[in-house]
């Protein structure tokens, strides 16, 4: 399964999912193809932001290799599933999805709630937000697993 992890900028949250959905992803034994992008083009070509990366660190996380890109037309054709990290990227992506067979989009929560954007905050707000990050991929693996 091939699944993409969103968020505005493709610093923060999405890195963060795109490491905490492959590594609990292979652990569990399941082949997924993760990878992230931002809805916006702010930071395209830069590394996540440093204090996500110390958070997900910290955590058995290295993205420090992956670089912010802009989701593309072409991503509705490559994933199978399209994990937005709250209801402003959902809708944004949402308008850019064309009718047919693309491919699933929801929330990253599966429980509705908007991962909130660290990027103003402090290293607790990386914190909070990595917490909920690793909640909602460990309900999603075990949603992938038993499928």
């Amino acid at each position: 399964m091939r699944i993409l992890c969103v968020c505005l900028g493709n610093i923060c949250r999405s890195p963060m999912a795109e490491g905490a959905l492959a590594r609990r992803g292979a652990e569990a034994g399941l082949e997924l193809a993760v990878d992230s992008a931002g809805t916006g083009a702010y930071h395209i070509g830069q590394p996540p932001d440093p204090r996500g990366l110390k958070a997900a660190l910290a955590r058995g996380y290295d993205n420090g290799r992956q670089r912010a890109r802009q989701i593309t037309p072409e991503d509705f054709k490559r994933f199978d599933l399209i994990l937005a990290m709250d209801r402003a990227n959902l809708a944004h992506l949402e308008r850019m999805a064309t009718a047919g067979n693309g491919p699933e989009l929801r929330l990253f929560d599966p429980e509705g709630r908007d991962i909130p954007d660290p990027y103003y905050g402090g290293p607790e707000d990386y914190e909070h937000a990595l917490d909920m990050v690793e909640a909602a991929a460990d309900t999603l693996i075990a949603e992938l697993a038993q499928s």
